[in-house]
């Protein structure tokens, strides 16, 4: 009895003595930094794009499909130069001094350049470069070396492809002027690519260089004196982008149409586009923000090129120019603007 008793005070005393948990670690919380020209919803202002926030998604999504939970194991950390690139080094520079465990940008090659300089060790991923090779930002695509890797908007043939739908559109087109970014290395190759096209579909070009914001009313007058057939864009940020609007006044005032590389001239009243999709890009570029927060370096993450493009095609602008989009070119497009 006397044992039972004990063993009664016992038991009472296990039950009244407090609940200790184990605790548990908290879960990490990494940081992302993200340096770009404008604010998704600014964007689609300044360029009239909604596709802008549409990219934009698809990078969160993206992060969302490898369980990467905003403010729950990562938060973000924004820097934006609103579009005016000559904050790049300095914007960097406070992005590198937060510490974050990898940055991503898309704001260009001169954003990324900005970011390696500001740092060589933290893990930089591009999301649209133009021209990573050329630019000195990697080593090679297969195998970048140092701290930058990502993604390239660069494609073999897409510039001859633009000019086979101009030609498909304008059967009788003879003069195409090319108005190009010639401070880009991605541009020339581009423009080559053009020219090569170019030759077996009987067309003459007539390029027309830029290199700073300056040269936009020479191209204008230049483009204008020799009366082409139509325009080709090939799109960068600096200056092509950043400028679309007076772009397609000029293209609308003079009737002119024009064939351009990204959505966004399009959307803006351009003829049509065709070019990487940049939404398929943003999605992708979260793939190597995930594998490198689980411990991948850079340096071992090849550099990949574009394998979706999109064609656009402005039906309202093809009406205005009196032209008729073939069924063949048409039943191609990714998108229609009524």
């Amino acid at each position: 009895m006397r044992l039972i008793g004990l063993a009664v005070v016992l038991i009472v005393s296990l039950l009244a003595a407090p609940l200790t948990v184990e605790a548990q670690p908290a879960e990490r919380v990494y940081r992302i930094g993200w340096l770009g020209a404008y604010p998704p919803e600014e964007r689609a202002k300044v360029s009239a794009r909604p596709g802008s926030v549409v990219n934009w998604n698809a990078f969160v999504q993206g992060l969302l499909e490898h369980g990467w939970i905003e403010k729950k194991n990562f938060v973000f950390e924004y820097r934006y130069s609103w579009g005016e690139v000559e904050r790049y080094p300095r914007l960097a520079a406070e992005l590198v001094a937060l510490k974050p465990d990898v940055v991503a940008t898309a704001a260009g090659d001169g954003a990324a350049h900005a970011l390696k300089t500001a740092t060589k060790t933290i893990p930089i991923v591009m999301v649209v470069s133009a021209d990573p090779v050329g630019t000195g930002l990697v080593t090679s695509l297969g195998r970048p070396g140092g701290n930058v890797t990502g993604l390239s908007i660069q494609a073999t043939d897409a510039g001859g492809k633009r000019l086979e739908l101009l030609r498909a559109v304008l059967p009788k087109a003879s003069r195409v002027a090319v108005l190009w970014n010639a401070t880009y290395s991605s541009k020339a190759i581009e423009f080559r690519e053009t020219q090569q096209a170019a030759r077996s579909l009987k067309i003459t070009l007539q390029s027309v260089e830029l290199r700073s914001p300056r040269d936009f009313d020479g191209a204008f007058v230049a483009i204008a004196r020799e009366k082409p057939d139509a325009l080709i864009t090939l799109s960068d940020g600096p200056l092509t982008l950043r400028h679309q609007r007076e772009i397609v006044a000029f293209t609308t005032k003079h009737r002119l149409p024009m064939v351009s590389e990204t959505a966004e001239f399009a959307e803006a009243g351009g003829l049509m586009t065709y070019g990487a999709s940049l939404t398929a890009l943003f999605r992708r570029a979260a793939t190597y923000v995930d594998k490198i927060l689980k411990g991948a370096k850079p340096a071992d993450l090849p550099v990949e090129q574009p394998t979706k493009f999109e064609l656009v095609i402005n039906l309202k602008t093809a009406k205005a120019l009196g032209l008729t989009i073939p069924p063949s070119v048409l039943g191609r497009a990714d998108q229609v603007i009524q």
